[in-house]
């Protein structure tokens, strides 16, 4: 058997779980954590009997990562009160996850650590929603080392990401629909310029940056999903449905209102895909200027009421 496949198969058990349980903890603000046993297992051959120094180590491991986790702010470390009459560290998860959830725990992070040679080794570490039996969080790290310096640099490595992956919320899948142009003006009548064009798709394009830099979203590709000359800002249903066919979670619509040559209102709107319904809306208020700075009034309406970062216009 691989070293891959057998660090797989010594966690894989910490990753099933018969069914979803209740935990008390589960809608609190701040997440209800406990930190379960890791286990320990090493295949690297040396002829030297470490099992002794390789527990203290795991301890010291799992004794900092509570401590990282009592002291962030943001998290709130719960431990069982079965004493004696816990279940086993090589119970079944469900039984563990069971003793989480009489806790009031709503998250356990737990894992193992597993030695390849004298200088490498791995160490899987999961987060589970004890309500649901959810993975939250699966990875697993390469370190170098066997002393306590090397644990160490480990566990603060594991810890920052583990606890930023549980505070993070997950980036919402967000169909970017084309800015349309909503012309009023005198000239209306003429219809959209090849410089129009080219304007609204710099205005896109500059939203897109702006949205991927944030973290907060993750971009689907809305371009499938529209037909050409297709214009959405007076379809009732149009937006959402282009997210849902498309799996996003939400749709944004840009939309340039042009009063005159130049003067316009650059506005947004965000939908569920679900149900159509008005995430948010917002636009400029008026703002003077030729097509080339639809860009520029764009960025800063996202910025400022999507994004809620406030930046000034650059």
């Amino acid at each position: 058997m691989s070293h891959r496949r057998s660090v797989h198969c010594l966690f894989l058990a910490l990753l099933v779980v018969a069914g979803p349980l209740r935990s008390a903890a589960a809608s609190d603000p701040v997440p209800a954590v406990m930190v379960d046993d890791f286990s320990y297992l090493d295949t690297s051959g040396e002829p030297i009997d470490q099992t002794a120094a390789h527990q203290r180590r795991l301890q010291a491991f799992v004794a900092a990562l509570k401590h990282d986790v009592a002291t962030d702010q943001r998290l709130r470390l719960v431990s069982p009160s079965c004493g004696a009459a816990c279940p086993a560290a090589d119970a079944p998860p469900a039984a563990r996850l069971q003793m989480a959830a009489a806790a009031g725990a709503g998250i356990v992070i737990t894992g193992g650590v597993q030695k390849l040679s004298t200088l490498v080794q791995w160490a899987r570490v999961a987060a589970i929603d004890v309500a649901s039996s959810r993975v939250l969080f699966d990875k697993l790290f390469t370190f170098r080392g066997d002393n306590d310096e090397a644990w160490e640099r480990a566990e603060t490595f594991v810890s920052r990401q583990m606890r930023e992956a549980l505070v993070t919320p997950a980036p919402v899948r967000l169909a970017l629909l084309p800015f349309e142009l909503d012309a009023t003006s005198a000239g209306a009548a003429l219809g959209e310029t090849e410089a129009d064009h080219k304007e609204l798709q710099a205005a896109t394009d500059a939203v897109r940056q702006v949205l991927e830099q944030s973290g907060r979203y993750r971009l689907v590709d809305a371009a499938a999903g529209i037909k050409p000359g297709q214009g959405l800002r007076a379809c009732d249903d149009c937006e959402a449905r282009i997210a849902r066919e498309l799996g996003a979670q939400q749709s944004l619509l840009g939309i340039i209102r042009r009063i005159g040559r130049t003067e316009y209102i650059v506005g947004f709107r965000v939908r569920q895909a679900d149900d159509g319904a008005l995430v948010l809306a917002g636009d400029s208020g008026l703002r003077l200027g030729a097509n080339y700075s639809w860009s520029r009034g764009a960025v800063r309406v996202i910025r400022e009421q999507l994004l809620g970062s406030g930046d000034s216009e650059r």
